[in-house]
């Protein structure tokens, strides 16, 4: 599966668990050794969990397994790595602290909307 569409693939999963400022960062002209950051915020461990288990879950369903885990036993920041898609699930203020973003500023940014949230009601 292409590198960009299975990064989008992550982002549907991670909204379906209530992720926020949910951000595609793609590293393919800057670095060899992933294509794709796929980064997200939850509120509390139980919802850093929960966001990562499903991604962990549903993909190992759709045949794609999951090469190296970490962060499991704090859950402040879990990285689940498929090679050219690297996931961080943060919780808010590990975000804030670490700051990937800035890290990888030089790499072309893509901040997706939960499509759930920005359907209008009739």
């Amino acid at each position: 599966m292409d590198s960009n569409i299975f990064a989008k693939r992550i982002t549907e999963i991670m909204f379906n668990k209530k992720a926020y400022d949910v951000l595609l960062i793609d590293l393919r002209k800057l670095t060899a050794f992933a294509d794709y950051f796929v980064i997200c915020s939850a509120d509390s461990d139980v919802q850093v969990k929960a966001i990562a288990d499903d991604v962990d879950r549903s993909l190992r369903d759709e045949g794609m397994k999951c090469w190296h885990k970490e962060g499991y036993q704090a859950l402040n920041w879990v990285l689940l790595d498929y090679v050219d898609v690297v996931v961080h699930v943060f919780k808010r203020d590990a975000r804030e602290f670490y700051n990937l973003e800035k890290l990888w500023g030089d790499a072309r940014f893509e901040r997706l909307a939960d499509p759930a949230q920005s359907q209008s009601v009739s």
